[in-house]
């Protein structure tokens, strides 16, 4: 049987998005290791000339290595100079990382300098300065190029994560494929960041080795004159690079910036936000999508960094307006939450809330429809004497969000044999169907629920608030843009959750691209609008 090429998930534009994202990837990187240097210079010749502050200044940066990198990024997050999220906490991040092989490069290659070289430079009447510049660091150097070929290659592995706060790179599709459970979009994004670290530890190699030459003549303390004059120049254009990336505008005048969480309906719903504004106006669209959870991509919206996206009225409620869910005997909750949560996000943070694209997702607590079937169980209750036999499997966010796993416990009176395990979204349901855990929490329209033959247990104590999709926008976007009110009302009741569902099981089954998808979607509605006219 021959293979399909290409692949289903690959798209025409998804090669030049590669492009786009090495791009990214590239800038994240040579700030990060340009700044490291103008930091990681004079810092390591004031401690060559300091001994006793070499190992606490050693000892610190050995720490930043220590810490997990996505910890990194997110205490760096809360950092009010950084601006939140985008590339600068993520170029600090990797500046971090870089800061104690270069460092250490530097020191180890100035200690390693014979002190009879920096005698005899001396004798011949050569200052302080000239003998730094003309014997120590040229000796230095080759141990410096080989702390920079491991900064690098540590900095290109550790960038994708920083898609994870929203500063783009190679890591959007690593992220992206984790949560649609697509191989290809992974390979899309380690394979090209693999192919950056080789080539940047072949030429920074090659560099290295006629670094290390002996020459005759003058020529070997002119290269090394030469790179270190390279290196001070790469640390000032990162330096201004940086400075870019804070002070210029992050879009253009014509430009809308839609951002998404990092599961596969909100991928699906930012493009869909995304096509929808390209189609009906003249605006350009920048995709921020798979900006983590809840309280990142809110953050986004309200600091202007992203324009709008879909959030879910429940989750807005629970989690950000922090309000207990309605009592299970109110007469129409959703559209009380859906009222309330508009009105407290225009009060409190300058967010408008349209109404609902047409679909609830709310949490579905899952298991194994043979299992189900089994025990003769069909609600929550029902199961909750069988947990103690049972292993559970959530999202990260459920975990921690108020209207998550401790307050359903609480109120269903789960007790699990040990703690649930922590999982992307994305891989809940397989490790489900797999047989890895018993009981997870997923969303009601996620389109693999019926194709691994999952059951959904009803909500009988009525836990959960409605969670509407609604678009989430700033409203200072949208008094600079009015043209976007109508097209984003135009949305309103448009996608049924059986739609949804349907939506999220040619992604996540049948493996087509998110923007594929929407598109054919799109082209039915209009073909069915159009029928309707003709009728």
């Amino acid at each position: 049987m021959t293979s399909r090429w290409p692949p289903a998930w690959w798209d025409g534009a998804l090669a030049g998005e590669i492009l786009q994202r090495s791009g990214e990837h590239l800038l994240l990187v040579g700030s990060a290791i340009g700044l490291a240097l103008a930091i990681s210079l004079p810092l390591g010749l004031w401690i060559s000339r300091r001994p006793r502050w070499a190992g606490p200044v050693l000892a610190a940066a050995s720490t930043v290595q220590t810490v997990p990198s996505l910890a990194i990024f997110g205490l760096l997050l809360t950092v009010p100079l950084l601006g939140g999220i985008g590339t600068t906490p993520a170029i600090v991040a990797l500046t971090l990382y870089a800061l104690l092989p270069l460092l250490r490069g530097l020191v180890t290659g100035l200690a390693q300098v014979p002190p009879g070289l920096k005698e005899a430079g001396r004798a011949l009447g050569l200052s302080g300065r000239q003998v730094l510049l003309r014997v120590e660091l040229p000796l230095a150097l080759p141990t410096l190029m080989a702390g920079l070929r491991v900064a690098t290659v540590i900095g290109v592995g550790v960038a994708t994560i920083a898609a994870a706060i929203g500063a783009g790179g190679l890591g959007v599709f690593i992220f992206r494929g984790i949560a649609t459970v697509n191989n290809g979009l992974i390979l899309a994004g380690a394979l090209p960041a693999a192919a950056i670290a080789l080539l940047a530890d072949g030429g920074l190699g090659l560099l290295e080795r006629r670094l290390a030459r002996r020459p005759t003549g003058g020529t070997g303390a002119v290269v090394r004159r030469r790179a270190l004059r390279l290196a001070w120049g790469l640390a000032g254009l990162a330096l201004g690079a940086v400075l870019a990336l804070k002070l210029l505008p992050p879009a253009g005048a014509g430009t809308v910036r839609i951002g998404s969480k990092s599961f596969t309906e909100q991928l699906i719903l930012g493009e869909l936000l995304a096509q929808q504004i390209e189609a009906c106006t003249p605006l350009n669209v920048k995709r921020d999508f798979g900006l983590g959870g809840t309280g990142l991509i809110h953050a986004a919206v309200r600091s202007g960094r992203i324009d709008g996206y879909v959030e879910y009225t429940g989750t807005a409620w629970t989690t950000l307006l922090d309000q207990s869910p309605p009592p299970p005997d109110t007469p129409d909750p959703a559209r009380g939450v859906f009222e309330q949560t508009r009105r407290l996000y225009a009060e409190r943070f300058g967010l408008t809330v349209f109404p609902s694209l047409g679909f609830e997702n709310s949490f579905a607590i899952l298991v194994r429809r043979s299992e189900a079937r089994r025990l003769g169980i069909a609600t929550i209750s029902e199961a909750a004497p069988h947990t103690p036999g049972w292993r559970a499997g959530f999202g990260y966010e459920f975990l921690n969000r108020p209207d998550g796993f401790a307050g359903m416990a609480r109120r269903y009176g789960l007790r699990f044999a040990q703690p649930p395990e922590a999982m992307d979204l994305g891989l809940t349901y397989r490790a489900l169907a797999e047989g890895r855990v018993d009981l997870i929490a997923g969303d009601t329209t996620n389109g693999l629920i019926p194709a691994l033959d999952l059951q959904q247990l009803r909500d009988d104590r009525h836990y959960f608030p409605p969670y509407d999709a609604v678009p989430v926008f700033n409203a200072a976007t949208l008094r600079r843009r009015p043209e976007l009110v109508p097209v984003i009302e135009a949305l309103a009741g448009r996608i049924p959750a059986a739609t949804m569902q349907r939506l999220n099981a040619q992604v996540d089954l049948d493996g087509l691209d998110v923007a594929e998808v929407v598109r054919r979607w799109r082209l039915q509605e209009a073909g069915a609008a159009g029928a309707e006219g003709d009728s």
